[in-house]
């Protein structure tokens, strides 16, 4: 079996084979793994070598901290397959950070809460409009700095139109 490594920010090929372990285009070698009872702590051995090592679940398939011999890494170990189809969906994800305000709905925009250059919180109110003779607040979905502001009270706004334009917080 064959799996992609992440290791903090370098990718590398193991492969796991009857007669060992083998790490990028080195030939195989033994190795053996076991647990140090009422311990966090496992030893690995490969070849000759002797690791002691802590292993961290962490969020998400395949994610672990490590610790060895004292050192920290951070590593994500994938077999080929479900690497490869990681990689795709992450090239066809959508674009990355805060979401835009847009009207919901037509309406006309009774007050706007910031101004260019303001940090704004998850869930902070940005813009209220009137629409149906109800007031909306229409919040930031994730944290970011005022970029634009393309309305301003007593605007009569179109269902999708752009109200504000949020950047990722430096």
């Amino acid at each position: 079996m064959r799996y992609v490594v992440q290791l903090n920010d370098e990718r590398k090929s193991v492969s796991i084979e009857s007669d060992g372990i083998s790490y990028e285009t080195e030939p195989a070698v033994h190795a053996e793994l076991s647990d140090i009872e009422g311990s966090p702590v496992r030893m690995v051995k490969i070849g000759t070598n002797v690791y002691r090592v802590v292993v961290q679940k962490r969020q998400g398939r395949g994610r672990y901290t490590l610790w060895v011999d004292g050192y920290r890494f951070e590593t994500e170990a994938l077999d080929e397959r479900t690497r490869a189809i990681r990689d795709l969906s992450a090239a066809s994800a959508g674009p990355v950070g805060p979401a835009p305000i847009v009207a919901p709905m037509p309406g006309l925009i009774v007050r706007v809460s910031v101004s260019v250059g303001d940090k704004v919180e998850a869930g902070q109110g940005i813009v209220v409009m009137e629409a149906m003779k109800m007031e909306n607040e229409l919040r930031a979905t994730g944290a970011g700095v005022v970029k634009t502001i393309e309305v301003a009270a007593g605007t009569a706004v179109e269902k999708g139109a752009l109200l504000v334009s949020l950047e990722e917080v430096n």
